[in-house]
């Protein structure tokens, strides 16, 4: 067939639309099947995270995570269908990659070290913990830092990073926790009278547990009294409030039973001070002259 004085082979133009228009075909077949499959895994993968307890954030940022993987690899087989070199494209994402890790190297830092935190649950949100010197409740745990809530209600917000290098304490952990008070009394007062007074009111708060019972010893003799420790244990949310009540009911039976609670003294001398007050003295007794 000729055509403006080309001559046209329709059989091998035919035959070589027709494969386009199947490799076409093929690819959008390969892209919708593989997309449809990836979110079906996806769907799966995060069934899974959420059964095993793993926090909803980390949940749904690893899924959302596992599907642009999953996707990339969907397009990469698609293209491939039309004749496209993945391999240049896969080397220009490989560049992209390492480009974006080494100038976000810090929040990735954080990232991994969320993922340890949410996998491996060394608290979770509403535990009451102590990391490096803050100490709070944890209100969220995001994959990149972690919020704590302070007593007095300041938010402080902690990289995930300095979790992992850092000893975490976590208060309540467990569910009973020991109250320790240490109270000192004078050294001409009766020990043996004030340890019984303060086991006394230990053992009938009604928070306080039987068993371990409460024990009370001296501690420490110090400059300016004896000092006497306590420990009751107790749930952890009664910790608080029964530390408080028994540090009062100790003040008041002290007082009741004339129990000396001392506080400390300190002997100041100055050098040349009787000399100082002669001097006043004999100022003093020097008659005024008149004019």
């Amino acid at each position: 067939m000729e055509f403006l004085g080309f001559t046209i082979d329709v059989a091998a133009l035919t035959s070589n639309t027709l494969s386009i228009l199947f490799n076409i075909a093929l690819a959008i077949l390969v892209f919708v099947v593989g997309r449809w499959l990836a979110k079906k895994l996806v769907t799966f993968a995060h069934g899974i995270m959420v059964r095993s307890h793993l926090e909803v954030t980390a949940a749904n940022f690893l899924s959302r995570m596992l599907y642009g993987i999953l996707l990339v690899v969907v397009t990469l087989a698609a293209l491939s269908k039309v004749g496209v070199q993945t391999t240049s494209v896969v080397a220009i994402l490989g560049g992209t990659a390492v480009a974006v890790g080494l100038a976000l190297k810090d929040q990735l830092s954080n990232f991994a070290a969320g993922i340890m935190i949410v996998t491996f649950r060394p608290f979770v949100r509403g535990d009451y913990v102590q990391i490096s010197s803050y100490t709070g409740t944890v209100a969220e745990i995001t994959l990149v830092n972690t919020h704590l809530t302070t007593i007095n209600n300041h938010d402080i917000i902690i990289p995930n990073s300095d979790i992992t290098t850092s000893t975490v304490v976590n208060y309540t952990a467990l569910p009973n926790r020991r109250v320790d008070i240490t109270i000192g009394v004078g050294y001409d007062a009766n020990i043996k009278t004030a340890k019984e007074l303060i086991l006394k009111l230990a053992k009938e708060h009604p928070a306080s547990f039987s068993d371990p019972e409460p024990i009370a010893r001296v501690t420490n003799l110090g400059d300016n009294s004896v000092d006497l420790t306590l420990n009751v244990w107790t749930t952890n949310d009664d910790w608080w409030s029964m530390q408080c009540d028994l540090l009062e009911q100790f003040k008041n039976v002290f007082d009741d039973e004339k129990i000396d609670i001392p506080f400390p003294q300190r002997s100041v001398h100055i050098k040349g001070l009787d000399q100082m007050i002669n001097n006043m003295d004999q100022s003093q007794k020097i008659p005024m002259s008149k004019n």
